[in-house]
């Protein structure tokens, strides 16, 4: 039987992260994923706002250009244009942003696994015995620790007994190459209750990609007809006949906040897993590479030492009073459902006072809060 020093099951951006410093670290990381490449099935829009491409130094051939220009559209398509003299977002090449982080783990001896399923776990004394099945077999596997990247449904949580998401809402988006879109590289928000219920839908244009998606709580919408509707409905912005739609992509976002019990001393979770995820915005990737950073000093430290009392300082407790507004604002936005409330909204946003507060939420450098150990640009490569 195989034995790892951490075994992390889902190879998304937060797993493959935490990987790829482990590694660097010199312990033998097992990386599990249930699919067969990295860059398939991909659930991400994979805008990375500014303040996280300031803190980590992404490959350029895996970004788009810069985005400077928000619009946000209320109900009956009124319109708040925001403009940032910096460079605020820009939409990540995902598939091979991915690929790059892979082979990055693999030169630093981490072991991958895909096709392979996590099917469960046994703990003994020091360390715990997972079933890893594939479509012909099962095998054992032995670690000391055991990481959930696995989503916002995470199985590893359940059975390490941590928390769980129960606040989620459901994205959908087409991905287009091909488009003859004159405008800059701009990313357009609409509130519609009908088309995304207690969130938004969007048009997100790099230049060279354009994302059209729509979100909001599954019990209150059908996203592949919303998605419909609303591509028909950007015919006054911009026209998708003759672009090339090359993905379709799609999955669940939690939004409840970080969730507050996301560690023990048989593993943690990091990403989706571990609601580390802007309520508000649902944006995860900053979250997502933060927190898996601080995961990877974590588990190192707390392997070298073997104290438990490591551990207490990757609590969701530490992070959640960040989101409290957020928080409030996510449950004012879900209870948003009429028309006309959404569009008084929208008209007081536009006001003065309260037009410094939508350029906050879009351009601010508030996302998910700093952590103990104060983190410093750092290099993907």
């Amino acid at each position: 039987m195989n034995q790892y020093e951490v075994v992390i099951i889902g190879a998304g951006l937060a797993g493959l992260q935490l990987a790829r410093l482990l590694g660097r670290q010199g312990l033998k990381v097992l990386l599990v994923d249930r699919k067969s490449s990295v860059d398939q099935s991909i659930h991400t829009t994979g805008i990375f706002s500014r303040r996280t491409l300031e803190d980590f130094d992404f490959p350029e051939d895996c970004l788009g250009v810069p985005i400077h220009d928000v619009t946000l559209y209320s109900p009956t398509r009124r319109s708040l244009m925001l403009t940032s003299p910096k460079d605020e977002f820009r939409i990540g090449r995902m598939g091979p942003l991915y690929s790059r982080f892979l082979g990055h783990c693999l030169r630093n001896g981490v072991e991958w696994k895909p096709h392979t399923r996590y099917g469960g776990h046994q703990a003994l004394k020091r360390e715990l015995v997972i079933r890893l099945d594939t479509q012909k077999s099962s095998r054992w596997v032995k670690t000391r620790f055991l990481v959930g990247a696995d989503g916002a449904n995470s199985r590893v949580a359940r059975e390490l007994g941590l928390d769980t998401n129960h606040e989620c809402i459901v994205g959908l988006e087409d991905v287009f190459t091909n488009l003859k879109f004159n405008g800059p590289p701009c990313l357009h928000c609409f509130l519609d209750p009908k088309l995304a219920p207690g969130y938004l839908a969007w048009f997100a244009w790099d230049g060279e990609e354009a994302h059209v998606g729509v979100g909001g709580y599954a019990s209150l919408f059908d996203p592949l007809s919303a998605l419909e509707t609303f591509r028909r409905s950007l015919r006054e912005i911009v026209h998708l006949e003759g672009a090339s739609l090359v993905e379709r992509r799609g999955g669940r976002i939690p939004v409840g906040g970080v969730l507050r019990n996301i560690a023990n001393e048989n593993g943690l979770l990091v990403g989706d897993a571990a609601g580390a995820v802007s309520p508000l915005t649902a944006g995860g990737l900053d979250p997502c590479m933060r927190l898996s950073s601080h995961a990877a000093r974590i588990i190192t430290e707390y392997l070298e030492a073997g104290n438990v009392e490591v551990l207490k300082r990757y609590s969701g407790n530490l992070f959640r009073a960040r989101f409290t507004s957020r928080l409030w604002m996510r449950r004012l936005l879900n209870h948003s459902r009429h028309r006309l409330l959404l569009e008084a909204a929208f008209v007081t946003v536009c006001l003065p006072p309260f037009r410094s507060l939508a350029w906050h939420v879009f351009f601010g450098r508030g996302s998910f809060p700093e952590v103990e150990e104060q983190l410093a640009p750092q290099p993907i490569f």
